[in-house]
């Protein structure tokens, strides 16, 4: 039995993935946040050279590295280098020393930036925030370790988009919740679209990539079909059983101005906030990718309908409803 160490694994990502791996695999968790609850846990750095070769001195078949800086608001900045670049460089290190020849690098849709076209995995690569940029950087530090031995190496990047499931406080989460309310208000018209992924989808599909054979392959994550901002809060609707609903729109330049103006509020009171100008941009923005992971024959296990119908009764059955 092939034994994995998910590198990074208890966050999300990792704690779900490992549900999807444990029947087949011999699963291990190395991670700075300790988890004392689990046999199979190293608790380590992956900035820490020596740390992250002892931890893996295990005889470890893959690594699966979900480790990474990835919020929009991390100080200091260098932390993003420190984690998302040097950690792949000291990744990479180990896995020479201990011959180590399969690893997953689980990278993001941030590699491209704000672009206005629909991104496949060849698209241009503009990131334009520290995280993106850092992301893209350690993909190439990935590669040229995979280049070195191309003929014994095997490595997978997975670029996934915003990802959502039970558990996860991020973007998906904080809409459905604000639509139990009262009211919403919505930036812009709604019109513009989103590319989002199911984390259960995506966990069976990074298990299905690690039959592939050696080489480098890159695939996008992401579940279909795309949905505008307004599709999408009314399909969370239906699922909550929301007949009516009251919308307040707020111009989309009035709310980046609003996010400016929060961001130098933050800046002066050395705080931070959960609206902000970036969050504003990534909000309004069309977010659309495409990926090809048709063609190695995966199928996702979850519709996107049933993926969003699991997550709210997850989160939400127990709670009580807000008056209507």
């Amino acid at each position: 039995m092939n034994k994995i160490c998910l590198i990074g694994g208890n966050g999300f990502i990792g704690t779900n993935l490992q549900e999807v791996l444990q029947n087949n695999f011999e699963t291990f968790t190395f991670d700075k946040k300790n988890n004392k609850t689990s046999e199979n846990f190293i608790h380590g750095d992956i900035t820490n050279l020596e740390s992250l070769e002892s931890g893996l001195n295990k005889d470890f078949n893959i690594l699966i590295n979900l480790a990474a800086e990835h919020k929009d608001n991390v100080l200091p900045k260098s932390l993003y280098h420190d984690v998302n670049v040097q950690g792949s460089i000291n990744i990479c290190e180990v896995a020479r020393k201990l011959n180590i020849n399969n690893i997953v690098f689980l990278s993001s849709v941030a590699v491209y930036g704000f672009s206005k076209k629909i991104c496949d995995e060849d698209s241009e690569k503009k990131p334009f925030n520290d995280y993106g940029k850092t992301k893209l950087e350690a993909e190439k530090v990935f590669i040229n370790w995979q280049n070195e031995a191309p003929q014994d190496r095997n490595l997978i990047i997975v670029r996934p988009t915003a990802v959502f499931g039970a558990n996860n406080r991020g973007n998906i989460y904080n809409l459905i919740n604000q639509l139990r309310k009262l009211s919403i208000f919505m930036i812009g018209d709604g019109k513009n679209k989103k590319s989002i992924a199911y984390v259960e989808n995506l966990s069976a599909f990074i298990k299905h990539t690690l039959e592939l054979k050696k080489g480098c392959h890159i695939f996008n994550y992401v579940d279909k079909p795309d949905f505008s901002m307004e599709s999408l809060v009314n399909l969370i609707k239906k699922t909550l059983g929301i007949k009516m609903r009251f919308t307040i729109k707020i111009p989309y330049f009035i709310a980046l101005f609003l996010g400016y103006l929060i961001d130098i509020l933050a800046f002066f009171l050395r705080k931070k906030f959960q609206i902000s100008a970036i969050r504003i941009k990534k909000f309004c923005s069309n977010s659309l990718f495409e990926t090809s992971f048709n063609e190695i024959g995966f199928v996702p296990p979850y519709k996107l309908e049933e993926a969003l119908e699991k997550t709210i009764i997850y989160e939400f059955k127990d709670k009580k409803q807000p008056r209507r």
